[in-house]
């Protein structure tokens, strides 16, 4: 049976293999890094803009909703849909999914708090650990390559957004929530990967590409150092959002040298 849309960018065995470290990823993530940057230099500026601010908004609802569609257009063209690797329940695509619905509440005037802290936290974690060691077959210009890069930095971005553009704020308590739900849906996709025999969230063995799973031991050591892993990332962000203007020891500590400047300047 001939394949539709067959092309050798489109082919699911397009011989062209990913390697990483090339110049393809490394430009894949300096484009992501600029992107953040840009957001976070013209977060004033989108604030009191809002027509620029519901534009970006726009823009990653439908970027992550087409990337979502169009690789189940993939799947199902190329013939290889499988219940085994085709269901989105990985970390990236649950995330994916909880940003187009973060983004589509906040169409609707809510900002979504329950599904912020998830999104800001197990959405960036897993999406940056894929985007700096993908599990990807395919190279550059595969749409596959597209696709992959594509759709994980728009998962980063939109938590981005949320908490530079739209105000929101992490907390710690939301680092315990945000672990609390990795690890039930860890429990669910568990379940499902022992009835369909498969490896979602690579809760049966390691990936066959190289992953910074291959140094944290054999099964299922390697799971239980992710957790402590993900609770070390996840407040290392905290952290991170705490000491950035807005946080609460950036205005704290900006609060108190001020103070001693001021008593500087008067002595």
């Amino acid at each position: 049976m001939n394949k539709p849309w067959s092309g050798s960018w489109f082919d699911a065995y397009a011989p062209q293999r990913f390697e990483a470290f090339t110049p393809s990823h490394v430009w894949a993530v300096l484009g992501l890094i600029v992107c953040a940057l840009l957001l976070w230099l013209t977060r004033g500026f989108i604030r009191s803009h809002k027509l620029v601010n519901e534009a970006i908004r726009w823009f990653l609802m439908t970027v992550l909703i087409l990337s979502e569609v169009t690789l189940n257009i993939w799947y199902v063209t190329q013939l290889i849909w499988d219940a085994q690797t085709s269901l989105p329940l990985e970390l990236c695509s649950v995330t994916l999914l909880l940003s187009i619905l973060m983004l589509s509440i906040l169409m609707l005037f809510f900002r979504s708090r329950w599904l912020y802290p998830i999104i800001l936290f197990a959405g960036i974690g897993g999406a940056l650990q894929a985007v700096l060691t993908p599990n990807l077959a395919y190279a550059f210009p595969h749409y596959r390559f597209i696709h992959f890069f594509v759709a994980h930095s728009a998962i980063i971005l939109a938590a981005l957004y949320m908490t530079w553009i739209e105000g929101l704020k992490p907390t710690w308590k939301s680092v315990g929530g945000a672990m609390l739900f990795l690890n039930g849906l860890a429990l669910i996709v568990w379940i499902v990967d022992a009835a369909l025999g498969a490896n979602y969230m690579f809760l049966a063995e390691k990936p066959s590409t190289p992953s910074i799973l291959d140094v944290l031991g054999p099964y299922p050591v390697y799971i239980l150092a992710e957790e402590a892993i993900a609770l070390l990332f996840f407040s290392l962000m905290m952290l991170l959002f705490e000491v950035l203007p807005g946080g609460k020891l950036y205005a704290r500590f900006g609060k108190q040298a001020m103070q001693r400047a001021e008593r500087f300047m008067e002595d």
